[in-house]
């Protein structure tokens, strides 16, 4: 069984999600974008060991807290390979502007259909090109962790590194739309909602 814990990080207000397995004690953190304190505070609460980091795509404001969870819990960091140079070019990731200037190199890739394993649990990865080439959204369950790819009402922007709308649009509706209507989406910005929702009532679909 998997539980949610959500912490609100980063001047651009980014969903960093921690997402545990109740019965191994297992958890993966979807997204730091800030807050390395919290997302560890969160885990210790929990009683949860942490063994990956996962970002959903490799835009500035959802890798801000990678470095130090790294440092101080020494697990990996893994992201799709199409946003890889991304995240090791702070230009590319908008970082150089954001005052920060992060370069950062993964510890391994993901693809679409890869199984990331909490306990005995799996998490699906799905392939959503569109908001950046490397874009992904996780399932755990009736869990659906969207990154910038689908929000409540809204669908990631694509004006920027990476982007394409007609891209961003098949990938909602035919990765996104074929999941039943009660998986919960969990964004990377602003409030959850469920593909019930989103498929009746997204003015972008």
């Amino acid at each position: 069984m998997f539980k949610v814990k959500k912490l609100v990080t980063g001047p651009l207000q980014v969903n960093t999600y921690i997402l545990g397995e109740t019965e191994s004690k297992e958890a993966m953190v979807i997204d730091p974008g800030g807050n390395a304190g919290g997302v560890i505070q969160v885990l210790e609460q929990q009683g949860w060991t942490l063994k990956l980091i996962v970002l959903t795509h490799g835009h500035g404001d959802h890798i801000g807290a990678v470095a130090e969870l790294q440092n101080r819990t020494g697990v990996s960091m893994v992201i799709h390979e199409e946003d890889v140079a991304m995240l090791t070019d702070s230009k590319r990731n908008f970082t150089s502007m954001m005052g920060t200037g992060i370069e950062i190199t993964p510890d391994g890739t993901l693809e679409d259909g890869d199984e990331i394993l909490l306990g005995d649990q799996s998490v699906l990865v799905i392939s959503t090109p569109g908001h950046t080439q490397g874009g992904i959204c996780l399932k755990a369950d009736n869990l659906l962790f969207t990154g910038d790819t689908l929000f409540m009402m809204s669908i990631g922007r694509t004006d920027l590194e990476g982007g394409n709308h007609r891209q961003l649009i098949r990938s909602i509706k035919d990765r996104l739309m074929v999941l039943e209507d009660d998986v919960v989406v969990y964004p990377g910005h602003g409030p959850e909602s469920t593909i019930g929702e989103e498929r009746t009532k997204n003015p972008y679909l």
